[in-house]
């Protein structure tokens, strides 16, 4: 048996997420890796798999995935700096063999993933020239280079990488296990063991910090300490500019966690998109919820870039999508998107507004839209006094049993939920049984029954009525919050009921 196809065991993994898609992630993992002792914390989503490599490239709700080190409860830090220290390095390192063994696991999983024995020499060799000057300035500035020591970040947020800064913050592809789990059937652990001498790695440390031990060590010097310990006790050697290893430290007053990235590139760096538009990560979940299946035609109404088509296209096989837009501009990128991820047999494109589809009633199952708003939303029309006519058209155009998905503002979702606020029923409820109080001669001091004030009475029951009327055929079926960034979104998921 070739190393290339050795039979995996369970490894221990952990992906970070943007804020409210830990949600979406968990479900992933298990439906796509068969994962096991699954849990979540903020930003933070850990899971068991034996997925191979290229099954764990798949994720589409998570930001970057990692082989998880170690995850412990907060450490306790001595205020004397010199003991402070010594706890932080014995904490973070602990028992070589896990990290020998995590090293080993890379080497074999790296080889498993590019099909080839010697991916470390041969990519790092080219990798070298590629990043070199792209990585000079940025290093420079954001790394600590006295004393030849790994430096670490202060300022990055390595949970949060934007899109454009992805291919220059990491480099080479990392793979392993927590310690615990085997390696792969052709290696044991007496051949880790005599090895360990051969496993030294090129490395640098990355740290972020919070809580009462960031009131000590800002990040650098958490880098700068972690990494001398990792250079005493492992014999791995910092180098910044080019590592094999790229050492991720997280201590907060929750946990502390390791782990080493998998890959190079953040898995929300999507290699089919050309021109990005509405955050990948934040579609994908979108699209999730409209329960698509085979034979599905999904329909996005103001697609722009085409960002949520894409998504769909590229996960969900067997289904057909639509995507409208009355800016010519955007559709035209949107056109090039769909031309640069060969999707031109799934995905049809048409300029048309959002206010008069030109579809059928009843004619796609499900709708999924990014609503735009702030200042993706160039227009003098205020988007609330749009909104009631936008969901009509989605509404007429939706099939019996459909699901409409909407990315909303705050703003605007505070003003779309009272189109199906409750309230307004009860509050017809009330004013009914006042008339019918009325009606019979009674008192309102002898019944149990709730009075609607005269003055408001007429106002309050025209408003009412006008509501509850408009969208008698969808009914709200969950309310998502999540971040894209500088500003949270909300996502709303209706399905249609009646005709």
């Amino acid at each position: 048996m070739s190393q290339t196809s050795c039979v995996l065991r369970p490894y221990r993994y952990f992906c970070t997420a943007g804020k409210g898609m830990e949600q979406f992630l968990v479900q992933e993992v298990i439906s796509k890796l068969a994962a096991f002792d699954v849990e979540h914390v903020q930003g933070k989503v850990f899971f068991t798999t034996s997925a191979n490599v290229k099954k764990l490239q798949g994720l589409k709700s998570a930001e970057r995935l990692f082989l998880l080190l170690k995850k412990e409860p907060p450490m306790n830090v001595p205020w004397n700096t010199g003991k402070a220290k010594h706890v932080i390095q014995k904490k973070i390192i602990g028992d070589d063999r896990v990290w020998m063994d995590t090293l080993s696991t890379w080497q074999i999983l790296q080889r498993d993933l590019n099909d080839n024995s010697s991916y470390k020499s041969k990519t790092k060799n080219s990798q070298k020239r590629k990043w070199e000057e792209e990585d000079k300035k940025e290093h420079n500035k954001k790394m600590n280079l006295e004393g030849g020591l790994v430096g670490s970040p202060s300022q990055v947020d390595l949970e949060r990488i934007p899109d454009h800064q992805e291919s220059i913050e990491l480099d080479s592809g990392i793979c392993g296990d927590d310690g615990k789990s085997s390696l792969c059937e052709k290696v044991s652990q007496e051949d880790v063991s005599l090895n360990h001498k051969e496993l030294s790695a090129l490395f640098r440390v990355s740290c972020r910090c919070s809580g009462s031990v960031a009131k000590r060590f800002n990040a650098q010097e958490l880098g700068q300490i972690i990494g001398t310990a990792i250079t005493e006790q492992l014999g791995w050697k910092a180098e910044l500019r080019d590592p094999d290893v790229e050492v991720n430290v997280h201590l907060s007053d929750a946990h502390c966690v390791l782990g080493i990235p998998v890959f190079r590139l953040p898995l929300a760096h999507r290699t089919y998109i050309k021109t990005t538009g509405l955050r990948s990560t934040i579609a994908w979940a979108m699209v999730s919820l409209a329960d698509i299946k085979a034979g599905t035609t999904l329909l996005d109404p103001m697609c722009g870039v085409g960002t949520i088509l894409l998504e769909a296209a590229e996960d969900w096989q067997g289904s057909f999508f639509l995507g409208f837009d009355i800016n010519e501009s955007q559709l035209k990128k949107a056109y090039n998107n769909v031309q640069f991820a060969n999707l031109t047999e799934k995905i049809d494109l048409i300029r048309a507004s959002v206010m008069e589809i030109p579809l059928p009633s009843a004619s796609v199952d499900a709708i999924v839209c990014d609503i735009p708003f702030g200042r993706k939303f160039n227009s003098e029309t205020d988007m609330r006094t749009m909104l009631p006519d936008i969901l009509k058209e989605m509404e007429r155009v939706l099939c019996v049993g459909g699901n409409l998905v909407l990315l909303l503002s705050p703003q605007l979702s505070v003003h779309l939920k009272k189109y199906f606020n409750k309230e307004c029923k009860a509050a017809n409820n009330a004013i009914s049984s006042s008339e019918h109080a009325e009606d019979a001669g009674t008192s309102s001091q002898n019944t149990n029954v709730k009075m609607v004030p005269f003055t408001r009475e007429a106002t309050l029951k025209e408003n009412c009525n006008s509501l509850s009327k408009q969208f008698a055929s969808l009914i709200p079926n969950g309310t998502y919050r999540v971040s894209l960034g500088a500003t949270d979104a909300l996502i709303h998921r209706y399905k249609k009921v009646s005709i």
